[in-house]
């Protein structure tokens, strides 16, 4: 027989090697799910509508023989895919009720052995939105800078070492400016939590957490209110690089040739904030896909200015990484920490 466990226990099983497996619908699963889990939905996106209106067209008993006729008619395929899984394997719904419940006891009849999230995904994600309010929060230290200076590269790069990073863009999926969603589509704040979640609790006995200097906002989503005062309250590492190596990785970063017309139109959305000549030439500079002067421009008339208040220094620690380029600014830091333990 299978095996209901908890959100903290499915949390320490995925930290061990579990398979999550989400059997929602397609539609479902990629509006939010258990971070790291796969889909294998109990039924197709129509086929739940089809569920779905049958129940409130026909009753519960109707709803529920035209589940079993779909689900039967592919019960091998599907029983298949669970098999060719070979590791231990954690399932979830919605709430934890019908779907999950079918689908842990057909493969537990077929001798595939299975858990099954209580309360499914809500009462996961219920969990991890009281994880954030009381989880002790590790020394912050944060990577600062105004845009261009490569402070998502260098984080990146230490979390590829091994050092205790939390990528608050790559978690939003955003890049944190105007044209921070160009090339990507941006998480949800439901999908958001569950990722900063999981972050914090992994880095529970770090000395010490690596972020990026973030506005409360990221694209769609908002850090939460603790997490975003307890990094602003925390030192410094502010990047600072030549203009030409900040245009250099701005036009690396979004490959602005792909996404011209995303450009144009996102330049729309500021160019009234801009000095009149200078957005002029910087809309033509678009316009001719002279994409190192529109950054050039952007950067020096709008970015800059606009962030120069932003790097707040009262009552914090601040240290300086002055440098030529992202290699030697990410060997200035890694110098800093070496100290931090």
């Amino acid at each position: 027989m299978f095996k209901d466990i908890s959100p903290a226990d499915l949390f320490e099983l995925k930290e061990a090697g579990h398979v999550v497996v989400d059997v929602r619908a397609p539609k479902e699963f990629k509006e939010a799910t258990i971070p790291g889990a796969i889909n294998i939905p109990l039924f197709t996106d129509d086929e739940r509508a089809q569920v779905g209106t049958t129940y409130k067209q026909k009753g519960q008993d109707a709803a529920k023989e035209l589940g079993l006729e779909i689900f039967s008619k592919k019960l091998p395929s599907y029983i298949k895919q669970f098999k060719e899984l070979n590791a231990p394997i954690t399932v979830f719904c919605w709430r934890g009720g019908m779907r999950s419940r079918t689908v842990a006891t057909v493969t537990d009849l077929m001798n595939v052995k299975v858990n099954r999230l209580t309360g499914g995904i809500r009462a996961y994600r219920n969990w991890m939105k009281e994880q954030l309010e009381v989880l002790p929060l590790p020394p912050f230290y944060v990577v600062n800078g105004h845009t261009g200076n490569g402070k998502t590269h260098i984080l990146r790069q230490l979390k590829a070492e091994g050092y205790p990073v939390i990528d608050l863009e790559g978690m939003a999926r955003h890049r944190g400016s105007i044209f921070g969603q160009i090339g990507l589509e941006p998480s949800n704040q439901r999908m958001f939590n569950l990722l900063l979640g999981e972050e914090l609790m992994r880095y529970q006995q770090s000395p010490y957490i690596l972020v990026e200097g973030e506005s409360a906002r990221i694209g769609k989503v908002i850090i939460p209110d603790r997490i975003f005062q307890h990094k602003e309250e925390s030192p410094q590492l502010v990047v600072d690089l030549p203009i030409e190596e900040r245009v250099r990785i701005i036009l690396s970063d979004y490959s602005p040739d792909d996404h011209h017309e995303e450009f144009i139109e996102a330049f729309g959305r500021i160019s009234r904030r801009i000095h009149t000549p200078v957005s002029k030439a910087t809309a033509q500079a678009l316009e001719e896909r002279d994409y190192p002067e529109a950054v050039r421009n952007l950067l020096t008339h709008y970015y800059d200015p606009h962030y120069s208040n932003s790097i707040t220094t009262t009552d914090k620690a601040v240290t300086t990484i002055d440098e030529s380029s992202l290699e030697k600014a990410t060997a200035r830091i890694k110098e800093q920490l070496s100290t931090l333990g």
